[in-house]
């Protein structure tokens, strides 16, 4: 049993030491009592400015006791064997680890793309060069090597298990078909003008029945899953708009599909991009996604990745989504909370550790081609580096693709391999 002392008890502590200790099988208390503390003997943890006689001591910041959002000035230290953050001049690993989780950063960094997102450019990550690595699983080792140096004596050897995640965002489910009408001669139109040659002529075979759609892929994610890997689907049905294209969830094409699909897949809901902060957009595509599947969906992901925290997340708990996979950017793959492993996310704002589970992403397949132009061989390296970290400290190996990009055309030719390569990493998990 670890002891551990403080001057006072808070959430963001409980939160942290969690995620620290008890996840890792090493069971801990806290106390505030001087002399209790001070008499035992074993594990002792001073966390505090006090000086005791015996125990290793860290001396804290204020990020972990105090109850207000606020900027520090932040540079990166050396605590033990790495880097971590020391806020206002104070090394403090495990205030680094909170304020990675708790995603503090997006409250006090006000800078924003088009479309509202915080980015990875504006990360503390990105500046230090950690985004790649699970940066707070690397603390939480670096301490409890720190605390088995001083005590000469293990602590834990809990590994935590690696997993491989395949994740699609369905936001259009067929690139010709069941468009009828206007969507498809403003299309053919727009490709004459662009003079998109393959485009016209995949158009052409598509509806002469002389070929498949490109996006109707979904007999490929079928088979993913009865390999054995727990493929999750986030569907847009959300009403047709500038961002929100998908067929609409009345046509029984679409339905069929989206029914046929949750019966070899966990299907969840996809929320448009208005819905961000609308709970009336987001409770009627909750309630189109329960009339297809028969059950109230419980995943989600947000649609161009928007994310506005605490908002978006309090909505998602308030209509009763128990699992959210947007923690990763567009902009950069890795890590945005600096861990693979699941966490529950911690409403800053109100101090209360919540019930949604976050699970983050390591890459997305539109950051590979588009955001970093990366070539074939240099995104084969990648998502192998990004694989050796999570296999390290263990997680989730959570990768976000669309059914568009696995069906070999329209500027997707051969990036299906990437997704292979991906999932044949499940033979080194250890």
């Amino acid at each position: 049993m670890l002891v551990v002392f403080v001057d006072e008890v808070s959430e963001r502590l409980i939160y942290t030491l969690d995620f620290i200790f008890r996840d890792r099988k090493i069971e801990y208390q806290i106390t505030n009592d001087p002399i209790f503390y001070n008499k035992l003997e074993g594990f002792k943890f001073n966390y505090s400015n006090r000086v005791f006689e015996s125990g290793v001591q860290i001396r804290p910041s204020d990020v972990i006791f105090s109850e207000e959002i606020k900027e520090y000035q932040i540079v990166n230290s050396l605590f033990f064997k790495i880097e971590c953050l020391s806020f206002d001049g104070v090394v403090d690993p495990i205030a680094s680890v909170f304020y990675l989780i708790s995603r503090y950063e997006e409250y006090v960094v006000l800078k924003r793309d088009s479309h509202d997102r915080f980015q990875a450019k504006n990360s503390i990550q990105f500046k230090y060069g950690w985004l790649k690595y699970c940066i707070c699983d690397r603390w939480c080792e670096d301490l409890i090597s720190f605390m088995e140096e001083e005590y000469q004596k293990p602590l834990s050897s809990f590994k935590f298990q690696t997993t491989i995640i395949p994740t699609f965002d369905i936001d259009n489910v067929r690139a010709y078909e069941w468009k009828e009408g206007i969507r498809t001669w403003v299309a053919i139109l727009k490709d004459r003008i662009s003079k998109n040659v393959e485009s016209l002529e995949l158009r052409s075979k598509v509806l002469n029945k002389e070929q498949n759609d490109p996006y109707d892929t979904f007999d490929y994610i079928i088979d993913l899953s009865e390999r054995g890997f727990d493929v999750k689907l986030f569907w847009l049905v959300g009403d047709f708009a500038k961002y929100d294209r998908n067929i609409s969830v009345n046509d029984k094409r679409h339905r069929t599909l989206i029914k046929k699909m949750s019966l070899q897949s966990t299907v969840g809901i996809h929320p448009s991009y208005k819905s961000n902060l609308s709970g009336y957009y987001l409770e009627r595509e909750i309630d189109r996604i329960e009339d297809v599947i028969g059950e109230k969906p419980t995943i989600s992901r947000q649609h161009y990745l928007k994310l506005s925290l605490p908002q978006s997340y309090r909505q998602l708990i308030h209509y009763g989504i128990t699992d959210d996979y947007t923690m990763g950017y567009a902009d950069e793959v890795g890590f945005r909370a600096g861990t693979a492993r699941s966490f529950y996310f911690f409403d800053l704002q109100k101090n209360h550790i919540t019930n949604l589970l976050v699970h983050s992403f390591a890459y997305m397949d539109r950051t590979l081609k588009d955001y970093l132009t990366l070539s074939k061989g240099e995104v084969f390296q990648l998502v192998e580096e990004l694989f050796r970290e999570v296999n390290a400290y263990g997680g989730e190996y959570i990768c976000l693709w669309h059914n568009e990009s696995i069906g070999n055309a329209l500027g997707w030719d051969g990036w299906n391999e990437v997704l292979e390569y991906t999932l044949n990493f499940k033979h080194e998990i250890h």
